[in-house]
């Protein structure tokens, strides 16, 4: 059975709390960060996608447009990272959006507030850019990540995402 990919939108909430980002400490994206990426992708997804994380880094790190990537660290150890870039306009809408591209926690700091610092620190750079919106695509089914994003104050978006094969050519 083929998974169905959904967009999540982010909803604004109006908390009062200290920032998770003032318990956990987060830092922009430095290609010196590459290894512990992959091997934080690794512990997570069993797969080696080092050659995805370059292509990424790269286009971070030297491309133009606005990205906005960051890693959050405990006891000088990469525990966290975001990546993030700025959109400003698809399918004929102008608006500044941010789009997460991947994120991922290491295993062993799971709920101990290092995806939160990350997107706290994440969604007040993307206000100080003037940022309207943050989208990603989640898995239908990955409960734990639609649990974290619900958690984030991330809702269904009303746009629906379609998908076709391309078949091979003849």
């Amino acid at each position: 059975m083929a998974k169905t990919n959904m967009d999540i939108e982010f909803v604004e909430t109006d908390d009062f709390e200290q920032p998770a980002r003032d318990h956990v400490p987060v830092r922009s994206l430095v290609a010196d960060d590459l290894d512990a990426i992959v091997k934080i992708d690794r512990l997570s997804t069993g797969e080696d996608r080092k050659e995805y994380y370059e292509r990424r880094l790269h286009e971070a790190l030297e491309q133009s447009g606005v990205r906005v990537s960051l890693v959050a660290e405990v006891d000088d150890f990469v525990a966290g990272f975001i990546m993030a870039r700025v959109d400003f306009g698809e399918f004929g809408r102008a608006e500044p959006v941010a789009v997460i591209d991947t994120l991922g926690v290491d295993p062993r700091y799971r709920g101990k507030g290092v995806g939160a610092a990350l997107m706290s620190q994440l969604l007040t750079n993307l206000d100080g850019l003037q940022v309207e919106a943050t989208r990603t695509v989640v898995e239908w089914d990955d409960i734990d990540v639609l649990a974290y994003m619900q958690s984030c104050g991330f809702k269904p978006s009303q746009r629906l995402v379609f998908v076709r094969k391309v078949p091979p050519a003849t």
